[in-house]
């Protein structure tokens, strides 16, 4: 072997050594292996990182290493190791492999990059993106925490729960994370790349950008004659825009006089306009932006509110009086050049809000999660990269969903509220006369008396057999689903054991403020357990030994003051048993639910629960627990907004969602508010004819739209919402309605499958578009269509008197429309039709859909026959999942399943061995079958023919169609 010419060993090795001495060093400190992980000291904290799945890591970071065994509200326990995995270091990184990552982690800066199996990457820490900053909140000394990752120039971004602001995709948007009345916080991040980031940290958090949105400096504003330092604001002595009282350079737009015992006047708005009355403002002027880049717009209103910037309306919306909220609007802005600004703002009532504020480009655009409170930073990394099992992941962490009874998949009625129970009866009479198909009579607040909330005991003059009403109920095959508060009223026996004990939020009591009744009141500590199973053994004794079917947990945020803000939540949810209040800000409706699940199952383990909350958290699923969106406004837009907010909280790994079908709270256009009764109640007036008609065409809309949510159910004020109330039995709006409530009942044996889905294979019902056409672009934007399971797409019409929409089909599939059978190429926006008694459904090739016979009620009779319909074009499998529908009998293996599959090419539709048995279940059935294809459209028909007809035993049938 030849060496290389004048160098010798010796001299090879001293030149080496020169080198070593000469160079700095980056040495990589020594870290820990651990069964399940490393931990690795970064500076003055330790990180860990723990493998909990082949698809599932654990990052967390504290001064304290107990800080990685300290208990969490979301999250199962841990358990042992449950993944193989192997470890390699090389040049200051360790690498933690399994099957499907590999995990990277820098030795030095403790900066973790995954990447999938194959060694492409999906997501890395931002370097010096983890934040751990010593703080004082509400007198403990705690820690902000901080987590940045580097941003993905390819990838939408969704979940983190439920917002209200007619988003879907959040990348490139700022979020406050804490429970509102329309909030719902739910720490799960989703990504259209395929991953998940499980932020666990219950205390109020923060989505992306951390500064604040400020006033528009009124150095670039100009009003409308191009004059520096303002809007011009345009105020009018009616509530339409109508009669100029006055007119004002506005360097700010800020609404929020202040008062105390009574309303206050228009002229602490403007003091040209008349005391009392309607009243509106119109700002108008230009905007010049220093830098360029994407500005967000965000307002804070009750009333009506619509913004234009340059031209394009960006912001519409109307909110009640008693719950104003934000609205949210990103613009790309240049710099320089003007851009024309327009607020309209209409006031609703008492107290006046309206607001205007901005938020600069940032400079910044790592994707950020931070919390207020906490000792270190912690998430959960889930790899799908399908989605479905991304949420999968999700639920291996924090628990799986139960079976609901089901019932609960039928119509519920609802309103604020029946005030006697004779009332309720009537409506259920009124159902059943009619032979409208229901299930749930729903008794929302005040079946107690006046001064007694929280004694959960029925007011004896109103309800005076509280077990003998319920009995009818139930006679007559309905069930009853009933309000309670975690509130109680100082007085009653419920509130005086709470007190005794110290169980109760005291600063409410201190501070002696009073709800919209006038009465004194307070919340439990649902974190503390003995006041939990107080709670429970109060509302067992008073309601559940009634034979109440389920529950609703209404104001779980909780909701402690008047007019929550952020501050009310932490300060008067303060002390819990756990800690200052602001610690554990977003967790009490999981506890709260859990005190009543866990009680529930305890009196009565073979009996399903059921639990509608008006605010959740992540692990709420496993307490048998839907979530509403809480007290949305009667209006289109509002209609609009619940599409997103549905799919956002849905992604979040929460599968049961629904909302008040026909809005809440109702605007004077559809119902005068004249003010409220000795109750609290509002008092409506009549609504002109045009509104008679735009409220009755608003409800049948969002019926339609309301019949493709995992549950259906109406719910507002006045005017009612019984569907014979909108005009009558030959009203068209009765129609359309009774219509998609008979096809509700008709697709129970589909949609009661995707509910054992949800169950058996963390299943998501209500589905946005990314989770089946992620790889689609345009379908990932989309916020107002999804699929509804596997084979529906649902284009809800949001528009009055609208009898078309824009629909885009996306490109992996091609496509029958439900209503006619035509066939349809997938790839291409159409303009579908929308009569007034449907909305554009639209079919997947290769689905199957099973429907039932027409019914009653949900146990009326057995899911016999069963019609088939077998969408050609592609292969397609579906599995019926049958149960007895009301106890937990599955638990223990009790169901049975039929598999479904379509072999496009072969046409021959395989209907499988049936496995699994339960009490009850049928022993053999007809399955009718149509064959739908390009060449043999059929629409969907109450009365189908079927192409072939068997008898079902349970053994395996092919049956080949030529």
């Amino acid at each position: 072997m030849n060496k290389p010419a004048g160098r010798t060993p010796a001299l090879a090795a001293m030149a080496a050594l020169v080198f070593l001495l000469i160079t700095p060093l980056r040495a990589a400190p020594e870290f820990e292996r651990l069964a399940d992980g490393i931990i690795v000291p970064v500076g003055d904290t330790f990180l860990k990182v723990e493998l909990r799945a082949d698809n599932i890591v654990r990052v967390a970071c504290a001064n304290d290493r107990r800080f990685f065994v300290s208990d969490s509200l979301a999250l199962l326990p841990a358990g042992r190791p449950a993944t193989t995995w192997e470890l390699k270091t090389a040049a200051g990184t360790a690498t933690l492999s399994t099957a499907q990552l590999k995990v990277q982690v820098d030795l030095v800066t403790g900066a973790v990059t995954f990447l999938d199996s194959a060694g492409q990457p999906i997501l890395a820490e931002k370097k010096g993106g983890r934040e751990i900053t010593a703080a004082a909140v509400q007198g403990e000394q705690t820690y902000h925490v901080r987590q940045a990752w580097e941003p993905n120039a390819d990838e939408s971004l969704y979940g983190l729960g439920e917002n209200q602001l007619g988003l879907v995709d959040l990348k490139g948007y700022d979020l406050d994370l804490w429970q509102h009345n329309g909030t719902v916080v739910v720490p799960f991040l989703v990504s259209s790349r395929g991953y998940g980031i499980l932020w666990d940290n219950p205390s109020y958090s923060r989505f992306g950008d951390l500064r604040p949105f400020e006033p528009i400096p009124a150095a670039r504003l100009l009003d409308d004659n191009r004059k520096p330092g303002g809007l011009t604001g345009n105020y009018y002595a009616d509530a339409s825009f109508g009669r100029l009282a006055a007119q004002q350079a506005d360097p700010c737009i800020d609404v929020m006089p202040s008062g105390r015992g009574g309303p206050i006047p228009n002229t602490a708005i403007q003091p040209k306009l008349p005391p009392t009355g309607g009243m509106s403002v119109r700002w108008e002027g230009s905007v010049v932006p220093e830098v360029s880049g994407d500005y967000q717009f965000q307002t804070y209103s009750n009333g009506g509110i619509k913004l234009w910037v340059d031209g394009q309306l960006v912001t519409n919306h109307w909110r009640q009086e008693w719950l104003p909220w934000y609205d949210l609007a990103r613009v790309h802005l240049e710099a320089g050049r003007h851009y024309a600004l327009r607020l309209d703002w209409s006031r609703a009532g008492n107290p006046p809000v309206m607001q205007l504020r901005w938020k600069t480009p940032a400079a910044n655009a790592a994707t950020s999660l931070w919390s207020e409170v906490g000792e270190g930073t912690d998430y959960y990394f889930v790899y799908g990269p399908d989605l479905d099992r991304v949420v999968a992941g999700y639920r291996r962490l924090t628990g799986e969903a139960p079976m609901m009874p089901q019932w609960i998949f039928g119509l519920w009625q609802s309103r604020q509220r029946y005030r006697t129970a004779q009332e309720s009866l009537d409506v259920v009479k009124g159902f059943r006369s009619r032979g409208i198909p229901f299930d749930n009579i729903v008794q929302d607040w005040f079946y107690w008396k006046r001064d007694a909330w929280g004694s959960h005991e029925f007011d004896p003059a109103r309800f005076p057999d509280p077990a003998g009403w319920i009995q009818a109920i139930h006679d007559q095959h309905a069930r009853l689903m009933i309000s309670v508060w975690p509130k109680f009223y100082p007085g009653t026996k419920n509130f005086e054991e709470m007190h005794a004990h110290g169980f109760l939020y005291e600063r409410d009591l201190q501070e002696k403020i009073r709800d919209w009744l006038g009465f004194p009141y307070t919340f439990y500590d649902a974190f503390n357990p003995d006041a939990g199973k107080l709670f429970w053994s109060q509302i067992e004794r008073e309601l559940f030994r009634k034979q109440v079917d389920a529950w609703w947990l209404d104001a779980s945020e909780p909701d402690l003051t008047p007019r929550p803000t952020l501050d009310a939540q932490r300060d008067y949810m303060n002390p819990t048993a756990l800690g200052p209040g602001s610690r554990v800000l977003n967790a009490f409706p999981l506890v709260n639910a859990e005190v009543v699940y866990q009680g529930q199952r305890a009196a009565a383990p073979d009996q399903r629960v059921f639990i509608l909350t008006r605010s959740g958290y992540a692990g709420l699923q496993r307490y048998a627990a839907a979530v509403w969106s809480g007290d949305s406004s009667s209006t289109w837009t509002a209609m609009r907004k619940q599409i997103p907010a549905g799919l956002g909280f849905c992604l979040s790994g929460l599968p049961y969602w629904t909302m008040d079908v026909g809005g809440f709270s109702v605007p004077h256009l559809y119902a005068p508010n004249l003010g409220d009764d000795s109750n609290g109640d509002p008092i409506y007036g009549k609504a002109t004819e045009a509104g008679v008609e735009e409220w009755r065409e608003l409800n049948a809309r969002w019926f339609e739209f309301g019949t493709f949510t995992p549950l259906l159910r109406t719910h507002g004020e006045f005017p009612y919402r019984e569907m014979w109330q909108f005009g009558g039995e030959s009203s068209p709006a009765y129609q359309a309605q009774l219509k998609f409530d008979r096809l509700r009942y008709r697709l129970l044996p589909y949609l009661y499958s995707l509910a054992g889905a949800v169950t058996q294979e963390s299943g998501t019902i209500m589905r946005a578009l990314v989770m089946d056409f992620r790889a689609d672009a345009k379908a990932r934007a989309i916020g107002d269509e999804y699929m509804f399971g596997p084979a529906l797409l649902v284009n809800p019409v949001t528009e009055y008197q609208a009898r078309s929409r824009p629909v885009y089909l996306p490109a992996a599939a091609d496509w029958y429309d439900f209503w006619t059978g035509a066939s349809l190429a997938g790839g291409q926006t159409i303009e579908a039709a929308a009569p007034y008694d449907a909305i554009p459904l639209y079919v997947r090739a290769g689905a199957i859909i099973p429907f039932g016979p027409e019914l009653q009620y949900t146990g009326e009779k057995p899911a016999d026959p069963i019609t088939l319909y077998v969408y050609t074009g592609a292969n397609g499998a579906f599995t019926l999942y049958e149960d007895d529908g009301l106890t937990n009998g599955y638990e223990k293996g009790a169901f049975a399943r039929i598999p479904l599959r379509w072999h496009d090419t072969s046409r021959t539709l395989h209907i499988g061995a049936r496995t699994g048995i339960f009490p009850g279940m049928l022993a053999e059935r007809t399955l009718q079958v149509i064959l739908v294809s390009k060449q043999k459209p059929v629409g969907f028909s109450f009365a189908p023919q079927a192409d072939r007809t068997v008898r079902y035993r349970g053994d395996a049938i092919d049956l080949t169609f030529e």
